[in-house]
């Protein structure tokens, strides 16, 4: 595949400043200074690519990662090389059209190519196209039959010439050597006469016995032997082990956001609501101009609603209401709800009355976009009845959300329509990035106005 994406690389580069010269001027141009950037763009595309594993095989065939880290590479490599031979004072050699063109075809021809790979590696793998290692299992009866681990092995390099099962009650004996005598020698008889390479064992993982008897009885063949997880192990480890000093552990669950992508959401949050607070800052004056001159009562509403963590904290809003409920027992707004002021109801359908959350933003409280917070006695209700309700505070809550984005906002009149919230901000909590938050900030301003579900 690295050789795959060299060729590509050289070739898009050579062809795009060919073509784009012919074209423009009618000359080959310098066609051996293309061809020598050429060759350094693909040099590091490929070592960034090693560096983050891209040809793993696991990687090949997830083609949503494997597009986003050949777009950012990419990029990232253009962008560092255009910034090097701008301070080389060498940026004079190379035409903005070739740079441009190369960057675009270069970048296409990738993405069909890793598409066209992932694909066929794909079908590769659930052939047996890559089982080439001859291995023998000794498995506990019925596991073999019950686990996933013998089509992964096939799968993943091993041919599976010869599988030996032996009942749990002979496993659980003793005199478990003496008994199976005879089968374990003809299985090492068929190992030294098949050119066997490894031997696996897939045994409960508490007999530990029975594994150690096996250990000792196949000591005679020089061959590796790998213990494979029982299913009830196998589920643990599916998770990312992590080292704890000398001890390994599981890591059953990880935080949503490392620190790392807590940085850049936090940095993200911190300039958006700066700069949001700076463009709307006349709006934000009129809107309490407006509120105070209409009606009685504060222009801030303040709620305490559920955070990062499931920690309280008080929302700022724009009031709307003639009452400002924050106990027991919360009303949700409702169409043609008679608690709502006439310039309120105006402001809740453009969404002008979330602006003041831009506070909750710098304060901490909350993000630009995470999953909506809802008042705390709803909270309460809600974490009792929807079973992953609770995971929604695994990130800071946000002014707008990928629930909201796709129709989800407003009233909740049913239990399924509350669920199907939950479900989008849950997916949104296990898909973070930065892009995606980029993308919900453009699609919230784009539908602010159009969307007929808050009242």
């Amino acid at each position: 595949m690295a050789v795959v994406d060299a060729a590509l690389i050289v070739v898009s580069g050579i062809a795009c400043a060919v073509g784009y010269h012919v074209v423009t001027a009618g000359t080959l141009g310098k066609a051996d200074v293309y061809a020598a950037a050429s060759v350094l763009v693909a040099v590091n595309f490929i070592l960034l690519t090693i560096v983050q594993q891209g040809y793993r095989l696991k990687t090949v065939t997830n083609l949503a990662r494997t597009f986003r880290m050949t777009l950012t590479t990419w990029t990232f490599l253009f962008g560092a090389l255009l910034a090097i031979a701008f301070t080389m004072k060498v940026s004079d050699e190379f035409s903005r059209g070739t740079t441009i063109s190369f960057y675009l075809v270069g970048l296409a021809a990738l993405l069909a190519w890793k598409t066209v790979a992932a694909r066929w590696t794909a079908h590769a793998l659930r052939t047996g196209a890559f089982a080439n290692g001859r291995a023998i299992m000794i498995a506990e009866f019925g596991l073999a039959s019950s686990s996933n681990a013998v089509d992964d092995l096939g799968q993943h390099g091993y041919r599976l010439m010869r599988l030996m099962e032996i009942p749990a009650k002979e496993l659980a004996s003793p005199l478990l050597l003496s008994s199976l005598a005879p089968r374990f020698e003809e299985l090492i008889n068929y190992a030294r006469e098949h050119r066997i390479e490894h031997v696996f064992l897939l045994i409960n993982w508490s007999r530990q016995h029975a594994i150690d008897s096996i250990l000792d009885v196949l000591k005679i063949l020089p061959l590796p032997v790998h213990l494979v997880p029982d299913p009830n192990t196998a589920r643990f480890l599916r998770y990312p082990l992590t080292g704890t000093g000398s001890t390994f552990t599981a890591e059953l669950r990880r935080a949503p956001l490392s620190w790392r992508e807590r940085a850049l959401k936090r940095a993200l949050d911190l300039v958006g609501a700066s700069l949001a607070l700076f463009v709307f800052a006349p709006v934000m004056l009129v809107t309490a101009l407006l509120i105070k001159l209409t009606s009685t009562g504060p222009v801030f509403f303040r709620q305490t609603r559920h955070g990062f963590g499931g920690r309280a904290f008080r929302i700022f809003k724009f009031r709307t209401m003639r009452v400002l409920e924050d106990g027991a027992t919360v009303v949700q707004a409702q169409k043609n709800d008679p608690r709502v002021t006439p310039i309120g109801k105006w402001l809740r359908k453009t969404s002008i009355d979330e602006l003041p959350q831009l506070l909750n933003v710098l304060k901490g409280d909350m993000s630009l976009v995470g999953p909506r917070p809802h008042a705390a006695a709803h909270n309460t209700e809600y974490e009792q009845i929807i079973g992953n309700y609770a995971f929604r505070h695994h990130v800071k809550p946000g002014i707008t959300g990928w629930a909201q984005v796709n129709g989800y906002r407003g009233e909740t009149r049913t239990l399924d329509l509350m669920q199907k919230r939950v479900e989008y901000d849950l997916w949104y909590i296990n898909n973070w990035s930065l892009w995606l938050d980029t993308r919900i900030v453009f699609r919230t301003a784009a539908a602010q106005f159009l969307h007929p579900a808050a009242y």
